[in-house]
């Protein structure tokens, strides 16, 4: 088993009090018992909805190393079997931890924000530098509070390059956060009307999402879309914060990481880019101008922490995705295939915008269509009806002429929509379901797109069950 804490340098690390005899060290750090993996050393941190002092005992049984638990939750745990760390604040020790890990790291590191991409970029910043040393990112969209600590906490000491996802819903959040990543590197990726509903305009998303710059390392770097109306906004933010190299990225004849010529097919993209001063062509192995726009970033970012070049435009050929990103099925429906584009996880209107044009590319067969079925975009507050109805634009006139839509701030795109482009409209997602799947034909392409919290995974689910997918591509998106 290979170490990636030693136990005293845990408990140094986190001023906590060791309990029994301790082992030689822990092998990962959890926060989940279902997850947990043997040897792993358990973080019992108390969350909104549960504390995770309440599940030590599974913890123990899934094989901990070590428990790390709080000094005033030690009376009620009773008598366990297993090694502890006693701490104040089990996250606060995370923390501690997540910055013993960047003190001690060597590895080029690079943070990632913005309304939308987040996770895109990161996961092909994870993807192509693996192809030129080994590469430590955060899982999944690890991008808060708790996440980004634990993301560090768990960085093994001998990577070559870590990316680091980090995101916020309201000011003061990236800040933080930023100070313990210290990245050389920091990527906004654009500034959209996500999360609106806690902010006035875009201008004060774009000064929260440049917090970033302020964890930035000296003779560190930043990476803007120059395509982005908020360029010189946050050019200047940067500059503010003491960053003196800042290199914007895009078809803009001024951008360091410039896209000289683009072809867009159904399944990928063709790219000719200029890279600081670097000529380079490249396949991106996933579809969409919001992908080519992504991977410009990629590319600079590479560049930045002297990554080979050539190799990392090879790595773009084979991109894959994670499940409600993008991720393709195709599903065996009795009659002839369907495509399935899960884009379930997340949804503003820069990504509506983006999963539509998607769509729009994307060849059906036969008497095939393409459908569109789409969920609410939360956290848009007094935006939100304003907001959806003009989703309505990005329909009207395409080859999208079937909408499905769900949940309630949806209803004011169903009234948008014009009579010609057959809508169906439900309350939620169990009731569109049986609608849905009733509807589907054979060489039908559709594509879920949602706010992860209005549940149109559940859609994803119902479609791979009744149709089980004969092949399985994988598109960031």
């Amino acid at each position: 088993m290979s170490l990636l804490w030693t136990c005293d340098a845990l408990v140094a690390a986190m001023d906590g009090r060791p309990l029994g005899p301790m082992p030689e060290g822990i092998s990962g750090i959890s926060i989940d018992s279902r997850s947990l993996q043997p040897g792993d050393a358990f973080f019992a941190i108390k969350g909104e909805a549960m504390d995770g002092h309440d599940f030590a005992t599974a913890a123990i049984k899934a094989g901990a190393g070590v428990l790390v638990v709080a000094e005033g939750k030690l009376p009620s745990l009773g008598r366990l079997t297993a090694p502890i760390i006693v701490v104040e604040d089990v996250l606060v020790a995370l923390e501690k931890l997540g910055v013993a890990a960047r003190a001690r790291s060597q590895a080029k590191i690079i943070a990632v924000t913005g309304s939308a991409g987040k996770t895109t970029t990161k996961e092909a910043l994870r993807h192509v530098l693996s192809a030129v040393g080994k590469v430590h990112a955060s899982a999944q969209s690890f991008n808060n509070h708790w996440g980004v600590p634990l993301t560090l906490a768990r960085m093994p000491d001998d990577c070559d390059y870590a990316v680091f996802e980090i995101g916020m819903n309201h000011p003061d959040e990236i800040r933080p956060l930023v100070k313990m990543v210290r990245p050389h590197v920091a990527i906004v990726t654009m500034i959209a009307a996500a999360h609106l509903g806690f902010f006035r305009n875009l201008d004060e998303i774009a000064k929260a999402k440049a917090e970033i710059f302020e964890g930035v390392e000296p003779e560190g770097a930043a990476v803007l879309n120059r395509d982005d109306a908020r360029f010189k906004l946050l050019d200047r933010m940067a500059h503010a914060a003491g960053i003196e190299h800042v290199y914007g990225f895009g078809e803009n004849v001024r951008s360091t990481f410039k896209l000289t010529k683009c072809e867009l097919h159904a399944d990928h993209s063709d790219i000719a880019a200029r890279i600081g001063g670097h000529d380079m062509i490249a396949r991106i192995g996933a579809p969409g101008r919001h992908m080519v726009q992504n991977v410009l970033a990629v590319l600079g970012a590479a560049q930045l922490v002297g990554a080979d070049l050539d190799k990392v435009a090879l790595a773009l050929a084979d991109l894959s995705a994670e499940r409600g990103r993008g991720k393709r099925h195709v599903l065996r429906h009795p009659g002839g295939p369907i495509t399935l584009i899960d884009e379930s996880y997340n949804a503003n209107p820069a990504s509506m915008a983006a999963a539509m044009a998607l769509l729009n590319a994307t060849p059906v067969t036969g008497e095939g269509r393409r459908i569109a079925v789409l969920g609410d975009m939360l956290e848009l507050g007094e935006h939100s009806a304003k907001l959806h109805a003009a989703l309505a634009a990005l329909i009207v006139g395409t080859g999208t002429q079937t909408v499905f839509l769900g949940g309630p701030e949806m209803r004011a795109l169903a009234e948008a929509l014009p009579g010609d482009i057959k809508t169906e409209y439900r309350a939620g997602v169990e009731e569109l379901k049986p609608v849905l799947l009733a509807a589907l034909k054979p060489g039908d392409v559709v594509m879920i797109k949602s706010s992860k919290g209005i549940g149109f995974a559940k859609l994803v689910d119902a479609l791979l069950g009744r149709y089980p997918a004969e092949t399985t591509t994988s598109k960031l998106a």
